[in-house]
Formats: C-alpha cells, sequence, structure tokens
C-alpha cells in the first residue's frame, strides 16, 4: 500500500514539474529571465514558507536549533542544483534540445539516485539505502533495472527529438517554451551538459544533507499523532533551506541577464498585461514548487533513496513528453518520427511499473 501511495504522490510531483510551464506560455511582451524571476520568487521565496508553515507551525524554531554546519551544506547543495539548472541553457545551446535534455536528464537522474546510495556503502546511516543493499536484494535489483530501463528511454526520446529538428528545421523550444537558437559544438556542449546534470541532482543531495531537519518534524508530528506512521510533510522544512540557495543562483543569473539584455524595462513597459502576466507566473511558480511538496508526500512513503528519485524524474520527463505532443509540437513530423517518441513514453512507462514493483517487494 506505501508503495502505491507513493507512486501516486509522485506521479502528482511530476505532473506538476512537467506542465509548470504552461502558464509561462500565456506571458506577454516580457523575456525569459523577466517571468523567470518572479515565477521564481514565488516558487523559492514565497510558496515554500508558506507550506511549511502550514504543514509544521514551529519549522522557523527547527531551522534556527539546527547546526550552521548542516544548514550550511543543505544551502550549498541548493545552489549547485541552481547553477546546474541555469546551465541547461547552455547545454541546448550547443546540442540542441533533444540531445542536451536527454544527457541532462539522464545523467540527473542516474547521479541522483545512485551517488547518495554509493555514498552511503561507505558511511552507513539507519534507514538509509546503500548501493550494496540495493545490489544485493531482489526489490533493490528491481530499482535498478528501472533506473536502466528509465534512461534507454531517455535516450529513445532523445533521438526523436533529433529526428524531430532535422525534419522540421527550425529552433527548438526548451521544456519551458522557449525557442532555443542553437549553435552545435559537440564538445564544449557535452562538457557543459555533463556539468548540468551533475549538479541538477543536487537538489536530491540538498534533501540528503538537510535530512536531520525533516527528522526532527517527523520525531515532532509522531509524537502528537502516536501509531500514525511517517508524517507526510516532514520535508517542507528542508525545501525552505534547499530552495534559499537555488534562489541565490537564479537570483544573480536573472539580473545577469536582465542588465545585459536590457530587459529590466519589461515591467513597465508600455501595452503589457502587467498583472495578467504576474498571475500566471504565480501560478507556474506554485505548480513548480508542488513537484516537491508532492515529492516529499512519496519520499515518506517509500523513502528518499534511489527508488524516489528515480520515479520523480521518470514522471517529469514523461508527462513533458506528453503535453508536447498534446500541444502539438510535434505536428508535421513523419510517422517514424511519432513512433520513436511513443516508443521512448512506453519504455519510461515500464521503467515506472518496474520501480514500483521493486518496492512492492520490500
Amino acid at each position: 500500500m506505501n508503495a502505491l501511495l507513493g507512486i501516486f504522490f509522485h506521479f502528482l510531483g511530476g505532473f506538476s514539474s512537467g506542465s509548470f510551464y504552461l502558464p509561462y506560455k500565456k506571458v506577454k511582451g516580457w523575456n525569459w529571465e523577466t517571468y523567470w524571476l518572479i515565477g521564481g520568487i514565488v516558487s523559492w521565496i514565497i510558496v515554500p514558507p508558506l507550506a511549511a508553515f502550514l504543514t509544521i507551525p514551529n519549522f522557523w524554531e527547527i531551522i534556527q536549533n539546527e547546526s550552521s554546519s548542516i544548514l550550511g551544506l543543505t544551502f550549498l547543495f541548493g545552489a549547485l542544483w541552481g547553477i546546474g539548472g541555469f546551465t541547461y541553457g547552455l547545454g541546448v545551446r550547443y546540442l540542441g534540445v533533444a540531445l542536451g535534455s536527454s544527457i541532462i536528464l539522464g545523467l540527473c537522474m542516474v547521479f541522483g539516485s545512485l551517488v547518495p546510495s554509493i555514498y552511503y556503502e561507505f558511511s552507513p546511516q539507519t534507514g538509509k539505502d546503500s548501493i550494496g543493499l540495493l545490489i544485493s536484494n531482489r526489490w533493490g535489483q528491481m530499482v535498478l533495472l528501472g533506473l536502466f530501463v528509465c534512461v534507454i528511454g531517455i535516450v529513445i526520446s532523445g533521438k526523436a527529438g533529433t529526428m524531430k529538428e532535422k525534419e522540421l528545421k527550425t529552433d527548438s523550444l526548451d521544456p519551458h517554451g522557449t525557442q532555443v537558437k542553437t549553435e552545435y559544438k559537440f564538445g564544449l556542449g557535452l562538457i557543459v551538459s555533463i556539468i548540468s546534470g551533475v549538479l541538477s541532482a543536487c537538489f536530491n543531495f540538498g534533501l540528503e544533507a538537510g535530512k536531520p531537519m525533516a527528522t526532527v518534524a517527523n520525531e515532532l508530528w509522531q509524537n502528537a499523532n502516536p501509531g500514525e506512521g511517517e508524517f507526510l510533510f516532514q520535508n517542507n522544512v528542508t525545501y525552505v533551506v534547499v530552495l534559499w540557495g537555488g534562489m541565490a543562483v537564479n537570483l544573480i543569473g536573472c539580473l545577469y541577464l536582465a542588465i545585459k539584455n536590457k530587459s529590466y524595462t519589461d515591467y513597465v513597459k508600455k501595452d503589457v498585461p502587467v498583472l495578467r502576466n504576474l498571475i500566471f507566473c504565480a501560478l507556474a511558480g506554485t505548480m513548480w514548487f508542488l513537484q516537491f511538496f508532492f515529492y516529499g508526500m512519496g519520499e515518506s512513503k517509500m523513502g528518499n533513496g534511489a527508488s524516489s528519485w528515480i520515479l520523480h524524474m521518470a514522471f517529469i520527463i514523461l508527462i513533458a513528453n506528453l503535453w508536447g505532443v498534446i500541444i502539438k509540437e510535434w505536428k508535421g513530423v513523419s510517422r517514424k518520427t511519432i513512433s520513436t517518441i511513443a516508443i521512448g513514453m512506453t519504455v519510461m512507462f515500464i521503467s515506472i511499473l518496474i520501480v514500483g514493483y521493486g518496492n512492492s517487494l520490500r
């Protein structure tokens, strides 16, 4: 039952992340860095403390009472994750959206799911899944098989994206719906994509680093609600600190682009629906945060091991690709290309079933 609930919550998180860019398509007259910053303020600064307050009323005391080393490490991983997300754009610029996204998302999934388990192999902690534990148990072997199958699905989807780019011969759209002018440089693009993929996985490392705060929240809730299992919202306190790190990096990046592109005038442009833009940015930012809100609920049912991160990433990629089909981003391509993306999505869905089945064996 826990495995099924965990899969459901991770689906909701993946749906939120795979869908959050749709409101940005309704923003008119603003550059990317303008609406990204507004949405970021909502998703990184406003909503996380609000969600923590509503679910963990004493969340600020938990943060204040935590050691500076844990807070610093959690913030640092959040900042590294922010760098990974920001360098994503360079990866798709030099490799194209399809190939760049495939490498970045594939590495993010692999590193985010396996590195913590490798760390716990050499530094064991109670309740943490080590790589040895995964390899030596049938449930863990199924989870690793699901990871492998999902990477195959990403590669197939990347191939479909490359075919699409060649057939349409136009600038591609990144997952945020922004047009990307590609400048193909394989060597440089590969290096940037590897950096982006590895650093993007640091969000999961941030959750691991800030786990003591979530543990305190969980223990307080269990003391007040004996016999009711794990606290669904325990990670909400950790998100506050992780997202501070992400906000710091994105704020610097967006301000740099605003000065470089002189887009700081977007806010006072005439004939721009400012209120409408703010509403859609707030909606996008809220949806973006909800991916982690539901991730925390799924993690409380399945544990913050390889399974949770794999399911989170798989659902994001699956939903994002599905939206691409629904809003006709694949219109005009050959039947072979459509078949390829369909196969890629099917393989990723199978990987989700495999990971879910693996967790049911625990």
